[in-house]
């Protein structure tokens, strides 16, 4: 029976959390949504979100530094793997930034089918713009309007 309860209560959460995200049931005001982003550009889109206020109109933003996947020029596709899902599997998750290399190719096709914004560059400026400009529209939801804009 106890259990059962735990099994319930973890469904119960787990539901909860997810209705609180961003993904098609759109996000209610003061919600945070989250920016995924590989460490080549990590310092530029937290310093241009810094810049913002953390804020994107009534929307916290916050920024979340990957781990990295190359070294030497060789990519460690299981870190890439394991990045990207990080980001699908965050229902706050509203873009994905991966700078140009090796990983850039398979971390594209996970991130995308989760219908999360996948984003390839060299500098970061006029994507963050992007980005915050498009959560301060009066979108469906946050991930959609990312999606839109620069997906």
């Amino acid at each position: 029976m106890r259990r059962l309860q735990a099994l319930s209560l973890v469904l119960y959460v787990t539901t909860a959390l997810a209705m609180g995200g961003c993904g098609e049931g759109g996000a209610q005001g003061g919600a945070t949504v989250s920016v995924y982003v590989v460490p080549p550009l990590c310092q530029e889109v937290r310093g241009r979100v810094d810049d913002a206020g953390r804020k994107a109109g009534d929307l916290k933003v916050r920024v979340l530094c990957l781990r990295r996947v190359e070294r030497g020029g060789q990519a460690d596709l299981a870190m890439a793997g394991k990045n990207a899902r990080r980001a699908t599997e965050d229902s706050t998750s509203v873009a994905f930034l991966e700078a140009p290399g090796p990983a850039a190719a398979f971390t594209r096709s996970i991130v995308e089918n989760a219908d999360v914004a996948w984003v390839k560059t060299n500098s970061a400026a006029t994507v963050v713009q992007q980005i915050l400009r498009a959560l301060e529209g009066e979108g469906s939801s946050p991930r959609r309007s990312v999606l839109d804009e620069v997906g």
